[in-house]
């Protein structure tokens, strides 16, 4: 095969305008036409990037590709496209890096670290969805000494009011004490879903008031070395 050229129901799939099964189908009934002329076979070799292809009559570009980046979220910004108060949003920190993109899940203001953002809804919705259990992974500080005891309950589940006055049950997959003094503690603490404000209200019900909330991970994805208002294209 020539370098550069495939099949043609490869090329309908490669951009983005049919499946190759659906492109077999569209072919075989005329319905596709490469520069001009209907396409007699899907095997037919071409350079997807460049010919010109219409199906029905209808000139067809290519999907734009998905972009999606890892940004680390500075304390003190918001997790919104705009703010009806005048804050600071991750997309004025961003600027025309963040054209088109939407975040996956959100961190509060005060919270800071991994934040995902895409042009993939469904990928976003993939990530968001409890269904899959995608961990998310923080360093988090509170006042006063968490003991092994408040570890138990955090993975076990503890019982919270949500922002709406209903009773709601919230547990950690996995807390760990990465150091503890009778003025603070460090914990990573991993979650399998993302309701609001999980970490802070679970804490809050300890008895312990958290002064910092960091993502660390999002799934395979982790933050690395990216400093506040950093950004590092994933696909």
């Amino acid at each position: 095969m020539t370098r550069g050229r495939v099949p043609l129901d490869r090329a309908l799939s490669k951009l983005g305008l049919a499946s190759r099964a659906d492109a077999r189908r569209l072919i075989r009934e005329g319905r596709v036409a490469v520069d001009g002329t209907v396409a007699q076979s899907p095997l037919r070799l071409v350079v997807p990037e460049q010919v010109s292809i219409a199906i029905d009559g209808i000139a067809r570009t290519p999907r734009a590709a998905h972009r999606t980046i890892a940004f680390h979220k500075p304390r003190g910004v918001v997790t919104t496209t705009r703010d009806p108060d005048g804050r600071r949003t991750v997309f004025d920190v961003l600027g025309s890096a963040g054209d088109g993109l939407v975040a996956v899940g959100r961190l509060d203001r005060a919270s800071t670290g991994l934040l995902i953002l895409t042009t993939d809804t469904q990928l976003a919705n993939r990530l968001t969805d409890p269904a899959n259990h995608i961990v998310r992974r923080y360093v988090v500080t509170v006042r006063g000494r968490v003991d092994a005891d408040a570890v138990t309950r955090l993975v076990e589940g503890i019982d919270t009011i949500d922002t709406r006055g209903r009773h709601e049950r919230l547990s950690a997959t996995h807390v760990s004490i990465r150091k503890a003094s009778g003025r603070e503690t460090h914990l990573i603490i991993e979650l399998d879903e993302g309701r609001n404000r999980e970490i802070r209200r679970m804490l809050a019900a300890l008895g312990h008031e958290v002064t910092r909330l960091h993502r660390i991970a999002f799934g395979a994805i982790e933050l690395g070395n990216l400093q506040p208002g950093e950004w590092r294209p994933i696909a």
